[in-house]
């Protein structure tokens, strides 16, 4: 029989392998990594090897080597009705809870060294621009995105149960920010979120400078969808480019005068009852309206060049994607995000097998 000093040895190396195990956090969160376009930008942005997640399964600098349908880049924009990206699975038919922390950007126009979004994917958008974000809501054939057609989605933001953010190494930048906003100068969106799921999307990101920034691009609010974190009168087959006022906060509204901030219950409780509000959807002006053809053209005409170059892309396609969230007019009910799962899953080995480990030492 091992003496009880050695068996205290055993139980001192448990809690050491259970403290390696819990590693879940990064030494600095993905929302306080802050980069310029395009010479700052790193070839990973998630460089933490040892945590429970894993590793960022794709690259940050982006160019024309990488571009095609076998992109793994994690680097997006969000700029204007025919320029925008979408996080995405990088292999077909998955479910976007499943996948959340490997998204790679889809994109609508070529040169960004992403994969291109398909010619016919996007059935309707709408671009707004407010003075405090910038955001795209519309309708996609998620299935032409690699999501599984049936899926309802969940979302993507730069947190996450880990703070590693959903997709690990995920960026975004856009040309409307600054104080001199230009098509050539390109600003990072600290603070976003994009939904995807029942056919529908949306993504929002927000003005680092604006100090509201992580209240208009909450990240808590991830089961109810585009209808509440960013409310639209997007149409399928319309294509807008608009002005707009800033929405409420996610969450918040107005009722008998007073401001209620709504709790959205966790998922152990099951699904979520009728919310007690309806969000308001902020007015749009100066709108102006086009066809799918005249503004996706180029993708178009780019992703059949792609298509017969399969090899353009750096390192190969593996793996699952972020969970997203319902579209622009109803809002989905993504899953669990899986970082949040395999840390509660190490915690509960850890804390059985420490219970073994005490059990033999103070009943041996």
């Amino acid at each position: 029989m091992l003496s009880k000093a050695t068996l205290c040895s055993f139980t001192t190396l448990a809690v050491a392998a259970i403290v390696h195990a819990q590693s879940t956090f990064p030494a600095t969160p993905l929302a306080s990594k802050h980069f310029t376009y395009p010479s700052g930008i790193p070839e990973k942005v998630d460089t933490d090897t040892d945590l429970i997640r894993g590793q960022q399964l794709g690259y940050n600098i982006c160019n024309s080597t990488t571009e095609g349908p076998q992109s793994l880049c994690q680097t997006m924009f969000v700029n204007a009705l025919d320029d925008f990206c979408l996080w995405a699975p990088s292999t077909p038919n998955q479910d976007v809870g499943s996948a959340e922390g490997e998204m790679v950007a889809w994109c609508t126009k070529p040169g960004r060294g992403t994969r291109l979004i398909p010619p016919g994917a996007l059935t309707g958008v709408q671009f707004i621009k407010t003075p405090s974000y910038v955001a795209v809501v519309g309708f996609v054939n998620q299935s032409q995105i690699d999501i599984d057609p049936a899926d309802f989605g969940g979302e993507m933001d730069p947190h996450g149960a880990d703070l590693r953010g959903n997709p690990l190494g995920g960026i975004v930048f856009s040309n409307n920010f600054g104080t001199n906003p230009n098509n050539n100068t390109f600003t990072q969106a600290i603070e976003w979120h994009n939904f995807m799921g029942s056919n529908t999307f949306c993504i929002k990101a927000c003005d680092p400078a604006d100090p509201n920034a992580p209240h208009y691009c909450e990240h808590i609010y991830d089961r109810i969808g585009c209808a509440y974190n960013v409310p639209n009168n997007a149409q399928n087959d319309t294509f807008l480019s608009c002005d707009g006022e800033n929405q409420d906060f996610p969450g918040t509204y107005t009722t008998n005068g007073q401001v209620v901030t709504y709790t959205q219950p966790p998922e152990s409780l099951g699904p979520i009852p009728p919310l007690p509000f309806t969000a308001r959807v902020p007015a749009t002006s100066n709108c102006r309206t086009f066809q799918s053809t005249d503004i996706f053209a180029v993708a178009t005409t780019s992703s059949s060049a792609s298509a017969s170059q399969t090899a353009s892309g750096s390192g190969s396609s593996s793996g699952t994607a972020s969970r997203s969230g319902s579209g622009s007019s109803s809002a989905g009910s993504p899953q669990n995000t899986s970082g949040a799962v395999r840390v509660q899953v190490a915690v509960e080995v850890g804390i059985a097998l420490l219970g073994v480990v005490f059990s033999v030492v103070f009943f041996a």
